[in-house]
């Protein structure tokens, strides 16, 4: 069902900027559909009585003083399906989830369910309710009324300022200027438009304008409603938000730890325009508009953008930014004879570059960049570029792939320069034999690797003969410079090496790939091999696990094909799902493929190394890359994505023929394994212009977290010759939740200065992984049959008899886990709020309706025990009986995880440590049971799943008693903080809550 909702489509085309506005609108009162219990919709209109102390509908059987709701009784306002009725099968798919919103109303807390035309209907009924219940019985004074807002004295004080002749009027000129200044990105033509409309409407046309006018047209033009209906949300006074009202912002929306009332204080200072409000500690609507902007609420976990991964794994198990050939700033065969290519690639984080290197007419070797024949560049210029620029953006090593197609003598020439140039960065240690596998990047900061061939062992001269490599001959294919000599009978074509060149490579010697069973058995592991794209993706289809199994322990670079003639570039994330460590990217060719390579490499600092998923580097584990479920031991995770609205979305490139107008609309992509790959749109906003409001909400499974990466593209519905608009690519581990800006960019991955998206951001069943806030574990209730994880028999009887000890802590440890899981779900369902509310949203959701009542709260929390009970005193209506009811079960099942996890951990890990112990006995254990084929390799896969279950499934409850634990801290937290909470002194210390449990060895 597509709907096209915008703020146009509020009535006589009005945009709700203020709770002013919000109230007027309720004044004159709309149709609104009624839901009762039995799924069906009545059309009523509903309006505000002129005394603001109760809302009517009509036509109604009750009598007129039945068929309202006094203010004063309202106990909370709901926006979306958030109650029985709104949720049961009947209803759920008749009418978008922001086009719902329910009134909680008198003592036993009834529901009046209704549904709207639009979600700016349901958004000015919304604020406008929350702000007159705020106000409880003061009755608020009539809108437009009383003292000017903090924010129009701020506006008025920029217009004095401005105002250089003291006339109390300035040229229009100058008020357009002003209004840009204050809102970088809004266009000129939009801004003088609105000054027209208004001097005409107010019939006070001219070249000035006076400071009621400038007033107004900078609360249409730059108030966002949006932002506006969010801080009405979390406002005490509907105006501003105050320190306590900001801290409880980013704690419960934001998902920020740890906030303390001076960093409230700091964000207010920074962002908030007025003098008035960065004294007394407010946060009006522009300061907040400022700040959710800001890099300080960027959707980018901050904690990425330095280095925040382990960097002392060995080399291969790090996926590394690698870039193919020759990095020419235009296209790959028809660019120009460009070397700055290199810095740029190097400049953004590219820690594997390939030189292939020619025969140069002045007797020295060169690279080319471009077929032509004069677009060879010395070897030595490029060389002397890698040592200016090689760890401008990365301290991390660098490897330089050298393909070599040049004689012996001009090779002892390039051996010389990398020598002379490079010096002390260059790696030339022997591998040690003794080791199993490639040092770390932590080992190897501020050094240059040389990847290629070497001469075998036995070779005394001072030149010899390899076996040749296919990459690296396609720009030789095209100058018709292709001279190799096909051997007699077949067989891999040789290649003259000269020894000092050979002398270089230490640590990636480029060895043929012949199977994987002869790797397994002979390969050392400072030799690698490299695939082309063909070759990798006939494994990476035919045999997964084998090319998994094999980068555990080796490196391997897997090239474009070349029959990409025009430089394209192959998927990355075909090649990473498989462990390949270097998939070779043309960078100077924008799009999809550039986008995912550009996005993955911005976490860890963006210093070009990726720490691979933890399944694909352990020694014993069960990892298929095709898989189209969740993986064992991997929780699934689910992505809830509300895409709200855009700001200053440009013109697609391409379409000149257009007018000023797009009608955009937004495609997320999920992009990682199959099971994993998703995508969905929004519906188009028409006729927006640059600030569309999208205000929809989607989902997406992720299986595999480690290895996702979100996309968001703009696109035009409306276009002429080019529809992409702008994107943003980043890696799922690098969300931060809550409302957030998407800075949007270009095709070519350049900022496009003011574009963004504003989005919200909800992630649940989470098993944190440095996030600012993990989510509950909440995820989507089923009422399915309980799936139990389970051990599969490999045919050894001695190990089979191990593993099936693990059968009963197996199945406790999933009753633990989904025990607290659906109580969880049922408690936040009875507070009205989604799977992705956390534990403080839902106890000061409580607390409100307790304080919103006119008797003194009846339920309070004791917080003097480690599991506080709520306790309820005298009589309690059946929906607060029943919340109590799911918080007492909550608690339960959380005191039952805690107290049994450590025993049912310690049987898991037991079991798989016993297992373990089989390991290096499996060869010897098979030959005994006489297992071969098929049987063996079903043997070894069992074995391989069972140890991966049993790790995970210990991981999955060590992770679940630390959200039980955090759970419990924030119940105290919110307790105190909202008043409900007795006996607060023994609040624990989340520190002392999070015992951690050992941690499980690799």
């Amino acid at each position: 069902k597509k709907k096209t909702v915008s703020f146009s489509t509020m009535p006589n085309d009005r945009k709700i900027n203020s709770t002013a506005a919000c109230i007027s609108f309720m004044l004159e009162g709309c149709e609104l559909k009624k839901v009762r219990s039995n799924s069906r919709m009545y059309s009523r209109f509903f309006v505000l009585d002129a005394d603001m102390r109760s809302v009517r509908w009509e036509p109604s059987k009750k009598d007129s003083e039945k068929a309202k709701i006094e203010i004063k009784s309202v106990k909370e306002v709901r926006v979306g399906k958030k109650t029985p009725i709104l949720r049961s099968n009947g209803l759920s798919d008749q009418f978008p989830d922001e086009c719902a919103f329910s009134i909680i109303y008198g003592d036993n807390y009834e529901s009046l369910d209704l549904v709207a035309s639009s979600a700016d209907v349901v958004s000015a009924w919304v604020m406008g309710l929350r702000y007159l219940v705020s106000y409880g019985k003061h009755s608020p004074e009539a809108p437009g009324t009383g003292h000017p807002s903090l924010r129009t004295s701020w506006i008025s004080s920029v217009f004095d300022l401005a105002d250089l002749e003291k006339s109390g009027r300035i040229p229009v000129s100058r008020a357009v200027q002003l209004i840009k200044a204050l809102n970088p990105g809004m266009k000129t033509s939009t801004i003088e438009l609105k000054f027209k409309e208004l001097q005409k409407a107010s019939e006070r046309p001219g070249a000035e304008v006076a400071c009621d006018l400038f007033v107004e047209v900078y609360c249409e033009l730059c108030t966002r409603p949006e932002i506006f209906f969010l801080l009405v949300q979390f406002s005490s006074n509907k105006e501003y938000l105050g320190l306590k009202d900001l801290l409880m912002f980013l704690e419960v929306e934001q998902g920020m730890e740890g906030v303390t009332e001076e960093k409230c204080w700091e964000i207010v200072g920074k962002y908030e325009p007025s003098k008035e409000g960065r004294e007394k500690g407010y946060l009006a609507i522009d300061g907040f508009t400022r700040y959710l902007l800001s890099a300080d609420c960027s959707i980018f976990d901050p904690q990425h953008r330095t280095v925040c991964q382990d960097m002392a794994q060995p080399l291969s198990h790090y996926y590394i930014s690698s870039a193919h050939s020759a990095c020419p700033l235009e296209d790959g065969f028809w660019g120009r004879s460009d070397i700055s290519g290199y810095i740029g690639a190097l400049g953004l984080g590219c820690r594997s570059i390939e030189l292939v290197l020619w025969d140069g007419p002045e007797g020295e070797p060169v690279v080319y960049t471009s077929p032509s024949a004069a677009s060879c560049v010395p070897f030595r210029s490029v060389v002397g570029l890698i040592d200016q620029h090689a760890f401008a953006a990365s301290a991390y090593p660098l490897i330089l792939c050298l393909v070599v197609r040049c004689s012996a003598p001009q090779q002892r020439l390039a051996a010389q320069c990398l020598r002379k140039t490079l010096g002390e960065k260059l790696y030339l240690e022997p591998p040690n034999p003794a080791a199993s596998y490639l040092p770390s990047p932590e080992q190897l900061k501020g050094r240059i690797l040389i990847k290629g061939k070497k001469l075998p062992p036995g070779c005394e001269d001072s030149e010899g003969e390899v076996s040749d490599e296919e990459e690296g001959w396609e720009p030789a294919r095209r100058l018709g410079q292709e001279e190799r000599e096909v051997p007699e009978g077949g067989g891999p074509r040789r290649l003259r090496l000269s020894r000092d060149l050979s002398e270089l490579v230490s640590l990636c010697q480029a060895v043929p790939f012949q199977d994987f069973e002869s790797s397994r058995r002979g390969q050392r592991y400072w030799e690698m091999c490299s695939f082309s794209e063909v070759e990798a993706g006939r494994f990476a289809n035919e045999c997964p696990a084998e090319l998994v199994s094999y980068n555990k322990r080796f490196l391997s670079r897997v090239y474009p094909s070349p029959m990409r003639i025009d430089a394209s570039n192959m998927n990355p994330q075909d090649f990473w799902k498989c462990g390949c460590q270097m998939v070779a990217m043309n960078y100077q060719t924008p799009g999809l493929m550039m986008d995912l390579n550009a996005g993955w490499f911005r976490q860890n600092g963006a210093c070009g190394y990726v720490l691979r998923p933890a399944i694909m580097r352990e020694e014993v584990s069960y990892f298929s890359a095709n898989a189209k479920d969740s993986l064992p031991g991997v929780p699934a995770q689910l992505l809830h994505l509300k895409v709200i609205s855009g700001q200053n979305l440009p013109k697609p490139k391409g379409s000149g023929a257009k007018g000023e107008v797009v009608e955009p609309y937004v495609c997320a992509e999920i992009h990682g394994i199959p099971a994993d790959c998703a995508e969905h749109r929004t519906k188009t906003v028409l006729q927006s212009g640059d600030n569309p409001v999208f205000d929809e909400s989607l989902e997406f499974q992720i299986n595999l977290p480690e290895l996702a990466v979100l996309r968001f593209v703009v696109l035009d519905d409306d276009y002429i010759g080019d529809e992409f608009i702008a994107q943003y690519t980043i890696p799922f581990e690098c969300l931060q939740p809550g409302y957030r800006h998407v800075p949007l960019q270009s095709l070519a991955g350049e900022p496009l200065p003011h574009a963004t998206l504003f989005v919200h951001v909800a992630i649940t069943d989470r098993r944190g992984g440095g996030k600012g806030h993990r989510r509950g574990l909440a995820g989507r209730r089923g009422r399915r049959v309980r799936e139990y994880t389970s051990t599969k028999a490999t045919g050894i009887k001695a190990i089979d008899e191990v593993f099936r000890t693990a059968t009963q802590p197996l199945r406790e440890a999933t009753d633990l886990r989904e025990n607290v899981q659906n109580a969880l779900v049922s408690f936040k369902e009875l507070c009205g709020l989604t799977p992705a509310a956390n534990m403080k949203q839902c106890i000061l959701t409580v607390a409100a309706w307790l304080l919103h009542s006119d008797s003194a709260p009846s339920v309070t929390l004791n917080l003097a025990e480690r599991y506080p009970p709520m306790e309820a005193r005298g009589p309690i209506p059946d929906l607060l009986r029943k919340v109590l009811t799911a918080y007492e079960t909550m608690i339960q099942t959380s005191r039952t995880l805690i107290e049994s996890a450590d025993a049912v951990y310690g049987k898991l890990i037991q079991v798989q440590q016993a297992g373990m112990d089989f390991h290096k006995e499996l060869h010897r254990l098979e030959a005994q049971e006489g297992l071969g084929g098929r049987k063996l390799q079903k043997a070894l896969e069992s074995f391989a799943w069972n140890i991966t279950v049993l790790k995970g499934q210990a991981d999955l409850l060590k992770h679940a008693k630390a959200e039980a634990l955090d759970n419990l801290w924030q119940i105290h937290n919110a307790g105190q903080a909202c008043g409900i909470g007795r006996n607060g002194a023994a609040s624990p210390e989340p520190s002392r809550l999070h015992v951690p449990l050992e941690p499980i060895p690799e």
